[in-house]
């Protein structure tokens, strides 16, 4: 209330939040007792340590900090003052590598050559997979693009990075492309 009194009235705000306007006033002039300023002060040191690190410590790191700054707390006084500002650390992001090049199977010869132009629709398609970090973890997009038009004709997303994300991406720009022949599909020789 005491942030938009100056848009609304207090006798509005009062019915609206359903508390007196006596109790309000009452509440302006009593002065914040010692625990409370002592704890609104710890909570800017701990958003401020969690700023600081970019909001990727979580509250053990937080904790370390406060302590080797000269501010002693207990590890779960810190734990709650961030659960009480909403403040989550982000979860880092681990690398998988998914290109596996010493295997024995076939590759296929490239036929596009370094070639990436084409006069036609249905002419030459390409295609790659992506890695989407999401906070449920990594997600793999395989798409095909047919290069006169530049557009995504065929897409697949799965949890897995496998041939069956390739295939289906591919079985998708074939189905909308009505199964054209003659087409150079270019990868990377992976999946």
């Amino acid at each position: 209330m005491k942030i938009h009194h100056d848009e609304f009235s207090v006798s509005t705000m009062s019915r609206v939040f359903d508390v007196s306007r006596s109790g309000y006033y009452d509440w302006l002039k009593r002065i914040p007792s010692v625990r409370t300023v002592h704890t609104q002060a710890r909570d800017q040191l701990i958003y401020t340590a969690f700023e600081r690190s970019k909001g990727r410590s979580g509250s053990p790191n937080i904790w370390r900090d406060l302590v080797e700054t000269g501010h002693p707390c207990n590890p779960k006084t810190v734990a709650h003052s961030m659960q009480r500002q909403g403040l989550r650390a982000k979860a880092a992001r681990k690398f998988k590598a998914t290109t596996y090049s010493k295997h024995d199977l076939s590759v296929a010869p490239n036929l596009l050559n370094q070639d990436f132009t084409a006069c036609a629709v249905n002419q030459k398609w390409v295609g790659d997979i992506t890695y989407l970090w999401t906070s449920e973890g990594w997600l793999y997009l395989a798409t095909i693009l047919d290069l006169y038009s530049r557009a995504v004709i065929g897409w697949s997303l799965s949890k897995r990075i496998d041939t069956k994300l390739v295939c289906d991406a591919l079985t998708m720009a074939l189905w909308r492309r009505n199964f054209p022949a003659h087409v150079i599909v270019h990868r990377d020789r992976g999946s």
